[in-house]
């Protein structure tokens, strides 16, 4: 019982990232202004690196982080130029 309750809340999160996710996309999608949709890019970018995360911690594949790393670079270095 008490194992399960981690796995459930994060099952929990991992839901509520791809609702954000997703209501991110329709921001960038109707965005008003240039700012808007710049934005909603990092912040895309930013949940899904989480997302990653939490689907690798509630997969059991701590390699999943490993693949989160270069996606949280690549991130950066495009919010750079």
């Amino acid at each position: 019982m008490i194992s399960t309750v981690p796995h459930f809340v994060f099952l929990i999160a991992l839901l509520m990232l791809f609702i954000a996710m997703i209501l991110v996309l329709l921001r960038l999608y109707k965005g008003p202004t240039l700012y808007d949709r710049v934005l909603s890019t990092n912040s895309f970018g930013t949940q899904t690196v989480l997302f990653i995360g939490v689907l690798g911690f509630l997969s059991g594949r701590p390699d999943f982080l490993d693949i989160a790393l270069p996606v949280s670079y690549t991130h950066l270095r495009a919010h750079e130029t």
